[in-house]
């Protein structure tokens, strides 16, 4: 350990002396942690392993973007170095890729750990604080700027000597070591050798028990790895190795350190190879042929000897050893049969919702035409067009009832049904641009604004992420792929055009009876009228006489 690195040490656990925990003593707490090979404990570890798999599996998973330098965890925060050239824009975005923020330095702990990291780079780098608008205030510690979480907490401060205090200065803070990492304000746009994130966490988890004559490695989720150093403190998810036996640990639940192999779902169980699960549910390590898995810690690959249990196997795919004997095992997908591993059919087992092609060790799923694979789940399908006119799929047994894609409306046109594309567009959903997509539609902002929420765009100031135009050739696409997130699904649902089509139908209904009663009671009052002027006429004609030849005929 640098001494550097011991000093800050010694003066953090003088201000917090809980954070730290002391040295552990070799004696029964040692041998806790040391492997052993009843199946028993194994599927105990698994169990325990899987409660917090989803968490793990998204903590290691994140090592994409910028390469990353060195770290340093200290209570309950880790700091990593990047050294990416970039603007505090660009620096603060990846930053929060990661989950975390750009570093802030409110105390002179983590300023030494900044000291640390920098070493002696040359060039500057970027760290949380910056101005979002006005003129800076020279009457406040940090003098008008906050820190990137919005806050303007702080028990220290490095300004550079003179600032300027003028209002057209400069928004963001880098640091350089040449300048003694002295805070000096710099323009946002222009870019910087590098930055610093920092990742604050919960639950932290204390140093692995070991012995003095052991040494540990320990490798973070966010990528780096720490130093044996008893002073630190570590976030779930983080990977000891233990010297000399190469033996490894994860920090899991409750904080407790769990022996490999672990869930195979979590970086291969911390096997050196692969790892598979064993008939009795237990995760196992596996090596390549020629090799076997060390049994000093279960997880490491070893040439064979001529003793080697798993030589005189001479297994098709996998040697692995549970309950203190050695077999044979196949890696998934495939299953033993007569010491031979066979593909499983996993189509058998209709895992798709539409059609299943069996592949060795897998399967693949695809759709019927008009339909495509589910982005939220490979094995269904859901209708789609993709361009702005197609047929709709109607029920054959009544062809009223039809359904389109999200994003299309039905519409009748010469004894058929087709589905229309909307233009979402033609509605105003968007607060500046809009561009009209198959089924969906994207939203974008002006120059100067960035968008929130995925149709609203806010104007952006100095040091805050900008967004310009959304250039078209980026979203060439998105009728295919919808889960961009600035396209939204249309508001309009089969289920809902088939409620407004019923809809219609009765209101249409309802008024073509209502019309018919209107002329049943206009005609009855009309005929009613004709009779009553009948009769009018006849009484003021009065009573005929008999003609005089009726009055001749009688004798």
């Amino acid at each position: 350990m640098s001494a550097r690195r011991r000093w800050i040490s010694a003066r953090t656990r003088a201000s917090s002396a809980s954070t730290w925990t002391g040295s552990t003593s070799a004696g029964a707490r040692t041998t806790s942690w040391r492997r052993t090979a009843a199946a028993s404990t194994r599927r105990s570890a698994c169990c325990a392993t899987g409660l917090f798999v989803p968490t793990l599996v998204f903590l290691l998973g994140k090592d994409a973007g910028a390469e990353r330098n060195s770290g340093y965890c200290i209570g309950n925060s880790c700091f990593t170095l990047f050294r990416d050239p970039g603007t505090f824009s660009s620096a603060q975005r990846l930053c929060r890729d990661q989950n975390s923020h750009l570093m802030t330095v409110r105390t002179s702990v983590s300023s030494d750990v900044l000291s640390v990291l920098l070493g002696n780079l040359t060039g500057s780098f970027w760290i949380g604080l910056h101005r979002l608008s006005g003129c800076p205030d020279p009457s406040e510690e940090l003098r008008g700027f906050q820190w990137v979480t919005k806050d303007a907490e702080s028990d220290f401060v490095n300004w550079q000597p003179d600032p300027d205090d003028s209002c057209s200065a400069a928004r963001c803070v880098s640091v350089n070591g040449e300048e003694n990492f002295k805070w000096s304000q710099t323009p946002c746009d222009r870019p910087a050798a590098g930055f610093l994130c920092e990742t604050v966490f919960t639950d932290p988890c204390t140093n692995l028990p070991h012995t003095a004559q052991q040494s540990v490695l320990y490798r973070t989720p966010y990528g780096f790895e720490v130093e044996d150093v008893r002073s630190a403190t570590l976030p779930r998810g983080s990977i000891a190795t233990l010297f000399p036996s190469k033996t490894k640990y994860i920090c899991g639940t409750s904080t407790k350190w769990l022996q490999a192999p672990w869930s195979c779902e979590i970086n291969e169980g911390g096997c050196e190879y692969k790892c598979i699960v064993d008939p009795s549910s237990s995760p196992v390590c596996y090596c390549p042929p020629g090799e076997s898995v060390s049994p000093a810690n279960g997880v490491s690959c070893q040439a064979e000897g001529p003793d080697d249990p798993c030589a005189a196997l001479r297994c098709q795919q996998t040697c692995y050893e549970a309950g203190g004997r050695h077999q044979c095992g196949c890696e998934s997908g495939y299953r033993l049969v007569g010491g031979a591993c066979v593909d499983t059919d996993e189509c058998k087992l209709a895992p798709c919702e539409h059609e299943c092609a069996n592949t060795p060790g897998s399967y693949v799923c695809s759709c019927f035409k008009g339909y495509r694979v589910d982005e939220k789940d490979p094995h269904k399908c859901r209708r789609h067009c993709g361009k702005p006119e197609c047929p709709a799929e109607c029920d054959p047994n009544y062809n009223l009832l039809c359904f389109c894609p999200d994003g299309y409306v039905s519409s009748e046109r010469g004894g058929s049904v087709f589905c229309i594309d909307i233009d979402e567009c033609e509605s105003h959903y968007c607060e500046q641009k809009c561009r009209n997509t198959y089924g969906g539609y994207v939203c974008s902002c002006y120059p100067g604004f960035k968008l929130v929420s995925e149709y609203r765009c806010r104007e952006v100031s100095d040091g805050d992420e900008e967004t310009t135009d959304v250039d078209s050739s980026i979203f060439s696409s998105i009728p295919t792929s919808p889960t961009d997130p600035t396209e939204r699904p249309s508001a309009v649902t089969a289920g809902g055009l088939v409620g407004i089509i019923v809809s219609t139908v009765f209101v249409v209904v309802l008024a073509v009876f209502a019309a018919h009663v209107l002329l049943l009671r206009r005609g009855r009052k009309e005929e009613g009228a004709a009779s009553a002027n009948g009769e009018t006429e006849e009484d003021t004609r009065g009573p005929e006489r008999p003609s005089d030849s009726g009055r001749d005929k009688v004798v």
